[in-house]
C-alpha cells in the first residue's frame, strides 16, 4: 500500500488545517530539492505537495478519507476527484471529468445518478502545468556557482485573445450538442445494469457556449508555443540529476489560474581530468620512479589551483592520497569535500648504463644489506 498523505506530513488523521500547513512548512524546507541531497528529493517534495494540497482543501479530504489512499489517487489521476484540466481524461471507471467530480461522480456513473442542471465542468482556477528542460554546465562552473543564460519553447497564454480563444467581438450561442451544460450523458447496458456516464461536452470543452469565431493565432486553443530567454542563478556544489525550480515560468494556468513552475535539470560535464562522487574528487597523478623511491613534493592541480602533495619514499603504483577540502563545495552548506589522488608510477622505457649498473646492483642486493651510510641511495637517486 502507498504512504498515505497523513504519513508524508507526519501529522494524525484528526490534524487541524493549521497543523496540517505547519506540518507542510516543516517537511518542506527538509526536502526541497534545492536543499535535500536525497536522490529521490524531487519525487518527495511533489508527495509533499499533494499530500498539502489534499488536506488543506475540504473536499478533497472528505473525498480523500472516504475513498482511501490508493483509491482517491487513482481517481485522482482519471480526472475524477476535480484536479483534472479543461477536457480532462475520464473517471477511475471509465467515466468523465465532467459534472460535480469527485466521489459523487463515481457513484453517479454506476447507479444512474446525473449532473443535475448545475453540471458544468469545474470552473475553477487551476494552475498550468511544470515544464521540464535541461541544461549543462562544467565543472568549474558547478564549483564557483554561476548565472546561465538559455532559451527554451514553451507554451504560454495567447495574446491575441487572452487565452479565450475566441476574438473578444465574436457572437457566443447556447453549445448545441450539451445545451449550455458543459457535459454529455452516455448509458451503457452492463451485466450490472444501465450504467449512466458523464463526460466533459465535446464540442464546447466544458463552457456551455460556442463562438462565431475562432482566434487566427492559436486556432482556439488559447495556447501558443513562443520561445523564451531566461537566466537562472545554479548555486556551487550542484551534481548532475539535481533540479532548479523557477517558479511560475510554466505552462499557463486554466480559468484565470497561475501558471506552472519551469524545472531545470543540471548535468555537470566533469571533464576528463577529474571522476566525481557526490562532493568528493579523484585524479590521478604520474610520478617517475626515482620520486616514489626517495620521496617528493609535487604538484597536484586542483579546481580552483595548484597545491603541494608530498609522496613519501617508497610510495607504490596505485596508492591513493587525500588531500581534505579540496573538492566540491557542499552544495548550500559549509565546507568541501575532499580530493583523492591516486599515484601512477611512471617506470622508465630507456636506461643508461649508470641507470642500468645501478638498478642491478639493487636488485642483486634483493633491497637487503644495503649500506645506506656507504651513500648507495645517494647514488641511486643520482643517476635518474
Amino acid at each position: 500500500m502507498s504512504e498515505n498523505f497523513y504519513d508524508v506530513l507526519g501529522v494524525s488523521r484528526d490534524a487541524s488545517e493549521e497543523e496540517i500547513q505547519q506540518a507542510y512548512r516543516k517537511q518542506a524546507a527538509k526536502h526541497h530539492p534545492d536543499v535535500s541531497d536525497e536522490d529521490d528529493a524531487e519525487d518527495r517534495f511533489k508527495k509533499i505537495q499533494k499530500a498539502k494540497e489534499v488536506l488543506t482543501d475540504e473536499e478533497k479530504r472528505r473525498q480523500y478519507d472516504q475513498l482511501g489512499h490508493d483509491r482517491y489517487t487513482e481517481a485522482d489521476k482519471r480526472g475524477a476527484t476535480g484536479g483534472g484540466g479543461r477536457g480532462g481524461a475520464g473517471g477511475p471507471f471509465g467515466g468523465g471529468a465532467g459534472g460535480a467530480g469527485g466521489f459523487e461522480d463515481i457513484f453517479n456513473q454506476f447507479f444512474g445518478g446525473g449532473g443535475g442542471p448545475g453540471g458544468r465542468s469545474d470552473s475553477r482556477p487551476r494552475q498550468g502545468s511544470d515544464i521540464r528542460t535541461g541544461l549543462t554546465i562544467d565543472l568549474e562552473e558547478a564549483f564557483e556557482g554561476t548565472t546561465k543564460q538559455f532559451t527554451i519553447e514553451r507554451p504560454t497564454r495567447c495574446d491575441t485573445c487572452g487565452g479565450e480563444g475566441h476574438p473578444p467581438d465574436a457572437d457566443a450561442r447556447t453549445c448545441p450538442q450539451c445545451n449550455g451544460q458543459g457535459q454529455v450523458r452516455q448509458v451503457q447496458q452492463t451485466p450490472l445494469g444501465r450504467v449512466q456516464q458523464t463526460t466533459t461536452c465535446p464540442e464546447c470543452e466544458g463552457a456551455g457556449e460556442v463562438y462565431s469565431e475562432t482566434c487566427p493565432d492559436c486556432g482556439g486553443d488559447g495556447v501558443v508555443r513562443e520561445e523564451a530567454t531566461l537566466s537562472v542563478d545554479i548555486p556551487a556544489g550542484i551534481r548532475s540529476g539535481q533540479s532548479l525550480r523557477m517558479e511560475r515560468e510554466g505552462a499557463p494556468g486554466e480559468n484565470g489560474g497561475p501558471n506552472g513552475d519551469l524545472l531545470i535539470e543540471v548535468d555537470v560535464d566533469v571533464g576528463d581530468r577529474f571522476e566525481r562522487d557526490g562532493d568528493d574528487l579523484s585524479i590521478t597523478e604520474a610520478v617517475s620512479f626515482p620520486q616514489a623511491v626517495f620521496g617528493d613534493t609535487i604538484n597536484v592541480e586542483t579546481v580552483d589551483g595548484t597545491v603541494e602533495m608530498e609522496v613519501p619514499p617508497g610510495t607504490q603504483s596505485g596508492e591513493r592520497f587525500r588531500l581534505q577540502g579540496k573538492g566540491m563545495p557542499r552544495l548550500r552548506r559549509r565546507g568541501r569535500g575532499d580530493l583523492y589522488v591516486t599515484v601512477a608510477v611512471v617506470v622508465p622505457d630507456s636506461l643508461n648504463e649508470e641507470q642500468r649498473e645501478a638498478l642491478e646492483a639493487y636488485a642483486e642486493a634483493g633491497g637487503e644489506d644495503i649500506d645506506v651510510g656507504g651513500g648507495f641511495f645517494e647514488k641511486l637517486k643520482s643517476t635518474f
